[in-house]
Order: structure tokens, then sequence, then C-alpha cells
């Protein structure tokens, strides 16, 4: 295989997820119990055994920054790294314009770099890849840019960018976020649209000419769905990946992809968990997935005199306390304390939260150092809770960090 360097787009300020982006830049939220989002696109490429990976960082990194140094250190004598990389405004004093200007502002660590191919991929989604398969496929193609795509529902065609292809898998047409009345659907399935996963695999070389010829023009909004991609593909040299046909080493069934850009699909995305048959797993050897793990005692559960302690289709991780609690269909992040008689459903806490005695939580999103008081309610009359917190608009109600409720 060629000689791989490996990109991630680490900057995004993920302002349709606020207020869990309010103090953390997207990348770096919490999901899941015990793992941070860029850790699923980090999991893909260590175990695709593509080590050598520059992560470009921009808003709010310090947790994301922290995050990478305490659990994705790699020993550099191997020649491997994981190097967080900020926005140093070597190319003027903006911000990242868009994802190519962010990969044009660090052009120096590809031009110094000998590899063959450069992965640029995103940090934000919820999924297993072994890129390698990928990689593979761009090889036998030839070709000088191969975007992975998966089928979605046309409704959610103007959050993507959207694909023709033709039998041999090129692409012959792409409109970046169109209007849903717009989109073009898949051949013979007018429900469904063929949707960019913004991965990308560059030959290297004509990715630097590209990002020098397109940073020369001022019209351009720097960004490879808008710009780079609709001028490479009419010339014949861009390919189309599949991600159906990835496999994962022990795993079977149907390939799992969510985006998480809004509360709602972060929480969807976080039952999906706890499902009685996950459509995604953690819990596969042989496709480990990596995150920091502070020290911590495991869970304890304790009964009281008044009421069991009951858990059901729920994750829990290490240093949680729950007394005499119900807890059903949630994630529980580290350090959570659940007090006598609470009933916490369908949730997310993040964790370093104390919830008291007597309350009822449901459907609500609960991010770090929350203090919620004995005997109040969340989720249960929303028209209430719109007053005190974020509801989204299908009724998930999202508790800010360091809140204290009730007092």
């Amino acid at each position: 295989m060629s000689k791989v360097l490996s990109m991630i787009l680490a900057g995004g300020e993920g302002s349709r997820l606020y207020p869990l982006t309010q103090s953390r830049t997207k990348p770096s939220v919490p999901f899941g119990g015990s793992y941070r989002l860029v850790d699923f696109a980090l999991n893909n490429f260590v175990n695709s055994d593509l080590l050598r990976i520059y992560v470009l960082t921009q808003f709010k990194s310090q947790s994301l920054n922290q995050h990478l140094s305490q659990a994705w250190e790699l020993n550099s004598l191997t020649g491997n790294f994981i190097d967080a990389i900020p926005a140093q405004m070597r190319m003027g004093k903006h911000w990242y314009s868009g994802t190519a200007d962010a990969i044009y502002q660090n052009i120096q660590f590809i031009k110094e770099d000998d590899a063959d191919l450069v992965c640029i991929f995103g940090s934000d989604h919820i999924y297993k890849m072994d890129i390698r398969q990928q990689i593979a496929f761009h090889e036998e193609k030839n070709a000088v840019l191969t975007v992975s795509a998966i089928k979605l529902p046309k409704a959610q065609a103007y959050h993507f960018g959207i694909i023709e292809v033709d039998a041999e898998g090129r692409m012959i047409g792409f409109a970046e976020k169109p209007a849903v009345e717009d989109a073009k659907t898949i051949p013979g399935d007018p429900d469904h649209v063929l949707a960019s996963m913004g991965n990308y695999v560059f030959d290297s070389k004509e990715l630097q000419a590209e990002l020098i010829r397109d940073a020369a023009l001022e019209n351009s909004s720097h960004d490879f769905g808008k710009d780079i991609i609709p001028h490479l593909y009419p010339q014949g040299k861009v390919f189309v990946y599949d991600y159906t046909t990835n496999t994962i080493p022990g795993e079977s069934g149907e390939t799992y992809w969510r985006d998480v850009g809004t509360i709602e699909s972060y929480w969807e995305a976080n039952m999906d968990l706890v499902k009685d048959t996950p459509p995604i797993t953690l819990y596969n050897p042989k496709w480990p997935m990596h995150t920091y793990y502070p020290a911590l005692p495991p869970a304890n559960f304790r009964k009281t005199e008044e009421f069991d302690c009951r858990i059901s289709r729920s994750l829990i991780s290490d240093g949680a306390y729950i007394t005499g609690a119900l807890i059903d269909k949630s994630v529980l992040g580290s350090k959570c304390v659940i007090d006598n008689g609470t009933e916490v459903h369908e949730s997310v806490l993040i964790g370093d939260s104390h919830i008291g005695k007597n309350c009822k939580i449901l459907k609500t999103i609960i991010d770090k150092d929350v203090h919620i008081a004995d005997n109040v309610q969340i989720g249960v009359n929303l028209e209430e809770d719109k007053k005190r917190f974020t509801v989204s608009d299908e009724g998930i109600v999202v508790i800010p960090k360091g809140a204290r409720v009730g007092f």
C-alpha cells in the first residue's frame, strides 16, 4: 500500500450543538459515556494501522488538546505520531475560511512529507470504517480523489454534498447542500440520495496543486465541497467509494454512520447505543475503542430500605455512585451521583454531576458539573423547562455545564 499521511479536521465550532459547545469545540463533545466525538475518527485510523496523523484544531480547543495528550500519545521513535496542530495563521492573520483553507494553511506538513496519499477526514461523525479499504479502491481506480459516500433519506439532502455516480464509480455530478426539492436522487430510488461523508483520499501532489490553485482565487470559499470537488470531478478524476461495502473484523450486518450535528441527532445516537440490539457496538475486541480512562473506581449500585437500585438498557461509566435509583435507557459518564428515589429515563449524563433525591429526569442531556436539588423534574413539563433551559424542537432538554438547578 502507498505511504499515507492523515489529517483530521477538528476545528468545528458546532453552533447547532449549543450549549454543549459553549466551552468546547464540537469534536471534543463527550459521547457514549466514555468517549469524545473525535475518538471515532481516531479509532478508525489507528485500527486501520494508519498511524501518522495530524489533528487540525481551531475553536475552543483546550479540552480537545488535553484529551489528545492524555488518550492518544504515540511513541515518535517509531515514526508514528498523532499531533494536534492549532490554527497558526501562517498564510495571513485570519482563521481557517473553509475546509480546504485549513489544509492549505498547513500545506508545509504535506510538502515536507514523502507520502503518496493524503487522507482528509472529519472528526464529528459516529461510525466505524477500515480506511484501508477506501485506499485500496482509490489505488485500483488510479484516482486523484476518492470520496466516501452513503445512502441517506432525500429529506436530509440539504445537510450534505449530494453525489451522482456512473457504473464505474466515477463522480459525474455534485451539489453542495442543495435544497431538498433540487437534490438528485439515486436512480430507481426517488426517496434517497447519495451523500458525501466528508472523507477524502487524495493523491498528495495533486492535492497540493489544487490547494495552491484554489487559494489564489479571490471568489472561492476555499471549501472542499463548494470549490475543490466541483472543480475536479468534471475532469473524470474523482471516484466514489461506497461505504456500505466496508467491513470491520469481528462484525457483520449493516454499516452504521450518523452525523451528530444537532441536539436531536446527538441524543438519538446515544440512544442507539442502548437499544436491545445496538446498530453499532463498542465491545468488539478486534476493533478496540480507545479513549482516555481516568483512574476511577468501578461504578457502585446500592439499594436502600425504601428503593431498590434498578438499572436497565443503560451504559454506566466508572466512578458512578447510584443509590436507590431507577436508570432506564440512559448513558451515564464518569462520576455521576444519583440519589434515593430518583428516576432517569432516555437521558444522557456527560459526567461529574449530582442528581438529588426523588427527581424525575426524562429525555434530557446533562452536561458536566451539574448539581440538581431534591424533588426536581426535568423533561416532564417542557413549557416550564423552556423558561430555564435549551429545549430542542423535538423536546430534548439540555442542561448546560456547571448549572445548579432547584437551589
